[in-house]
C-alpha cells in the first residue's frame, strides 16, 4: 500500500513539473515573440498607416517603455498578488495588447496597445523566472531558467518565420494577432498550477506551502526539509532602498548592475533584431521575402549560440566571454558599416550584400555567447542578499530604458549621420566596453555569493570583488 502511494505521489509530482516546464516555455516564448514580430510587420504598418521615421521608432520602442513601467512596479505586484496571479495578469494583458495591435485603426491605438504589451512583458520577464526558480528543485533550477532564456530566442525565430510566411499577403494585423495563441496557452497552463511555496510561506500560509511542496517533490520528508530552508531564508529581510541610501558599497554595486545593462543594450544588437529588414534593404536586398529570410538566419544564430554558451559559460568565465564577445561585435559592426558605405557610394556588388548578412550573423553570435547571457548572470551574482531584489529591479529597469532609447533613436541616427556611421558608432562603443570590462567588471566564476558580498562590503574595487 505504501509503495502504491509513493508511486502515485511521484507520478503526480512528475505531472506537476511537466506543467511548470510548459509554463516556463510559454512565458519565454511570449517574450521572444513580442520582440521578433515587429521586425516583419513594421514595413507594412508603415505603408498602411503612413508612419514617419519617428512614429516607427516609437512603435518599436513603446513596448520597451511599457516594459520599463512594468519592471518598476513588478516587486509590488509580485508581492501583493503572488507569482501565479502576476503571471496570469501578464498573460491576459498580453492578449489584450495583441488584439489591440491587430485591430488598431490608427497610430495612437497601436502605440497604446504596444505599451500594454510591453507592460505585460515587463511583469512576466521578472516574475516568470522567479516563479520557476521557486517551484523547481535546486538540482534542476539552472536548467529550467536556462530553458526560459532559450525559449525567448526561440520565440524571436518563430516570430521571424511567421512574418516571412505572412509577408506575401502583407497581413501585418495577423502577424501581430497570432502571437496571442501562446498567451492563451500560458494562461491555461498557469491557471492549473498552485502559487509558489516561497510566496505562500512569506504570507504566513505555511500549511498551503507544505501541501504544494508535497506535490512538487513527491516526498513529505523532502518537502518538510525544503520548507524549513525557505522559512530560514525568509528571516533575512529585504532592505534594498534603505541600504542603498545608507551604504556606499551597496550604491556602488547597484550602479554597476545598471551600467552592465547599459553596456548590454548599447552593443547595438537589439536594433539588428528590431530593424533587420530595414538593415538588409540598405544592404541591397530589395525583396521583403529576401530580407525576412536573412532575418531568420539572424534569429537562428541567436538560438544556436545561446545554447552553445549555456554549455560553456560556467567553465570559461564571465570576463573572458565579455571581452571576446565585445571584440567580435565591434569588428562585425565596423565591417557592416563599411558594406553599407559601399552601397551608399553606388557599389552594389552582390558579395557585399552577402558580407553584410554575414556580419550581422557574426555580431549576433558574439552577443549570444557573451553579453546576452553573461550580463544577466553577473547582475544576479553581484548584489548583496539583503538588497538583491532592489538591485536586480534597478538593473532590469535600466535594461528596458536603454532598450527603449536604442529603439527610439536608430532610424533618426540613420537619417542624421548615415547608415555606415551609425554602425561604426556602435562598433566604437563595443571597443569601449572591452576596456570597461577589463577595469570595472569582476570575475565571479566559481566564487560564492557570500564571498562576493564580503569583498564588496570590505570596500574592494568592483573589479576585485570576485577575487
Amino acid at each position: 500500500m505504501s509503495t502504491a502511494i509513493n508511486t502515485e505521489a511521484l507520478q503526480q509530482s512528475k505531472r506537476m513539473r511537466k506543467l511548470v516546464s510548459v509554463a516556463a516555455g510559454m512565458a519565454g516564448l511570449l517574450f521572444g515573440l513580442d520582440i521578433g514580430v515587429i521586425a516583419g510587420a513594421l514595413p507594412f504598418i508603415t505603408d498602411q498607416l503612413s508612419l514617419t521615421s519617428q512614429m516607427q521608432e516609437w512603435i518599436v520602442s513603446s513596448m520597451m517603455f511599457g516594459a520599463a513601467i512594468g519592471s518598476v512596479i513588478t516587486l509590488w505586484i509580485s508581492s501583493k498578488l503572488g507569482r501565479k496571479k502576476s503571471i496570469l495578469t501578464a498573460g491576459l494583458l498580453f492578449i489584450i495588447g495583441c488584439f489591440g495591435s491587430a485591430f488598431a485603426t490608427n497610430y495612437e491605438i497601436l502605440l497604446v496597445s504596444r505599451i500594454i504589451l510591453g507592460f505585460s512583458i515587463g511583469v512576466a520577464s521578472y516574475v516568470a523566472p522567479l516563479y520557476l526558480s521557486e517551484m523547481s528543485e535546486k538540482e534542476h533550477r539552472g536548467r529550467l531558467i536556462s530553458m526560459y532564456q532559450l525559449m525567448i530566442n526561440f520565440g524571436i525565430v518563430i516570430a521571424f518565420i511567421s512574418d516571412t510566411l505572412l509577408a506575401p499577403t502583407e497581413s501585418w494585423r495577423l502577424m501581430l494577432g497570432i502571437i496571442s495563441i501562446p498567451a492563451f496557452l500560458l494562461v491555461i497552463a498557469v491557471s492549473k498550477l498552485p502559487d509558489s511555496p516561497r510566496w505562500l510561506a512569506s504570507k504566513g500560509f505555511t500549511t498551503e506551502a507544505q501541501k504544494v511542496l508535497n506535490v512538487l517533490r513527491g516526498s513529505k520528508e523532502k518537502a518538510h526539509e525544503e520548507l524549513q530552508d525557505i522559512t530560514d531564508s525568509l528571516k533575512v529581510k529585504q532592505a534594498g532602498f534603505s541600504l542603498f541610501k545608507a551604504n556606499k558599497n551597496v550604491r556602488r554595486v547597484v550602479f554597476l548592475g545598471m551600467f552592465l545593462q547599459f553596456m548590454q543594450q548599447f552593443t547595438g544588437q537589439n536594433i539588428i533584431m528590431y530593424y533587420a529588414p530595414k538593415i538588409f534593404s540598405l544592404a541591397g536586398f530589395e525583396s521583403h521575402t529576401d530580407q525576412m529570410f536573412a532575418t531568420i538566419l539572424d534569429g537562428m544564430t541567436f538560438v544556436v549560440f545561446t545554447w552553445i554558451s549555456m554549455q560553456f559559460i560556467d567553465k570559461t568565465g564571465r570576463k573572458i566571454a565579455l571581452k571576446i564577445g565585445f571584440g567580435i561585435m565591434a569588428l562585425a559592426l565596423i565591417v557592416l558599416g563599411w558594406c553599407l558605405m559601399q552601397f551608399e557610394g553606388g557599389n552594389t556588388a552582390q558579395w557585399i550584400s552577402y558580407t553584410a548578412v554575414g556580419m550581422t550573423i557574426l555580431s549576433i553570435a558574439g552577443y549570444a555567447m557573451s553579453a546576452a547571457p553573461v550580463i544577466w548572470i553577473l547582475c544576479s551574482e553581484i548584489q548583496p542578499l539583503k538588497s538583491r531584489d532592489f538591485g536586480i529591479a534597478c538593473s532590469t529597469t535600466t535594461n528596458w530604458v536603454s532598450n527603449m532609447i536604442i529603439g527610439a533613436t536608430f532610424l533618426s541616427l540613420l537619417e542624421g549621420i548615415g547608415s555606415a556611421q551609425t554602425f561604426w558608432l556602435y562598433g566604437i562603443l563595443n571597443v569601449i566596453f572591452i576596456f570597461c570590462t577589463i577595469y570595472i567588471v569582476p570575475e565571479t566564476k566559481g566564487v560564492s555569493l557570500e564571498k562576493i558580498e564580503s569583498n564588496l562590503m570590505e570596500g574592494k574595487k568592483l573589479r576585485d570583488i570576485g577575487c
